[in-house]
């Protein structure tokens, strides 16, 4: 199962350091293709359905970012496959909109799997920053706020290769 990890740079930065995505102990928040957000996008193309959610995890990208003031403003999700038996989506929350897609990876996830890295570009980060202070108040049900937020979401991640990470963290130096 092809899972996406939300990240910020330091993140990616200590799992470049660790050989591992969430080394923290506890299962790794990560998003997927869900029969909640296969029904929600009523869509058969798997291609489509990655690519949602791809951007539910580049959103949950965005909401780390909020209490991490040091954190470079560019959302970071990281591609990796798991086996299917190490996700599971909880299907008490299978149709909230704000869980669509969520799944908790059981297991040690190594860096070293992951298919790929989407990073914003440099372009976005001016818009990233502005999402992120607008985050709080678009949550609160702030409209102008939530325009702000879907600002961040215009820009398009890009794509990099596992072996380009030491070079997006800064230690192929």
């Amino acid at each position: 199962m092809r899972v996406y990890v939300p990240l910020t740079l330091p993140g990616l930065a200590e799992a470049h350091a660790t050989g591992e995505l969430g080394s923290s102990g506890g299962p790794l928040v990560a998003y997927a293709v869900t029969p909640g957000l296969r029904e929600w996008y009523v869509s058969d193309d798997i291609e489509e359905l990655e690519y949602a959610a791809l951007g539910r995890a580049a959103f949950a990208s965005l909401r780390l970012l909020v209490p991490d003031a040091a954190a470079p403003r560019r959302r970071v999700v990281v591609a990796v496959d798991v086996p299917d038996g190490a996700a599971a989506s909880d299907p008490d929350r299978a149709l909230d909109p704000a869980a669509l897609g969520e799944v908790r990876v059981t297991g040690p996830v190594r860096l070293a799997e992951a298919a790929a890295v989407h990073v914003d570009a440099d372009e976005a980060e001016a818009d990233v920053s502005a999402a992120v202070r607008a985050l709080p108040a678009a949550d609160a049900g702030d409209d102008d706020a939530r325009f702000v937020v879907d600002g961040a979401e215009d820009h398009e991640l890009l794509w990099y290769a596992a072996q380009e990470i030491a070079h997006l963290v800064g230690t192929d130096r």
